[in-house]
């Protein structure tokens, strides 16, 4: 794994999911972009672990790498399986659970 306080390598081909790991009982993270126009950050979630209900200012584009998760939006539910996304939309509530040990690409336009 690379060391998740470097800065990513430019010009460099990257393991995406190999980029952040699991921890037991929680929720880990890695930030890989952030800019005025938007973040890109990387999700290991352990099984029954999640984020939950709230909103955010941006649309908000899930993408799932590894596992399965069921994502909230306006108390409406979604199961999303590896290869698959969704986009979340700004202000609207939203939560994020893992139904299996799972890992997600999270990209937050700004506007």
């Amino acid at each position: 794994m690379v060391d998740p306080r470097r800065e990513l390598e430019k010009e460099q081909v990257q393991p995406l999911a190999g980029l952040v790991d699991y921890q037991p009982g929680a929720v880990a993270s890695r930030m890989l972009v952030f800019k005025r126009a938007g973040t890109i950050t990387l999700f290991a979630f352990d099984e029954g672990e999640g984020l939950p209900e709230h909103t955010a200012p941006y649309d908000a584009i899930v993408t799932v790498l590894e596992g399965t998760a069921r994502v909230t939006i306006r108390d409406r539910e979604f199961a999303l399986r590896e290869g698959e996304l969704i986009i979340m939309p700004a202000n609207v509530p939203h939560a994020v659970y893992a139904t299996t040990r799972f890992k997600m690409q999270l990209v937050m336009i700004h506007e």
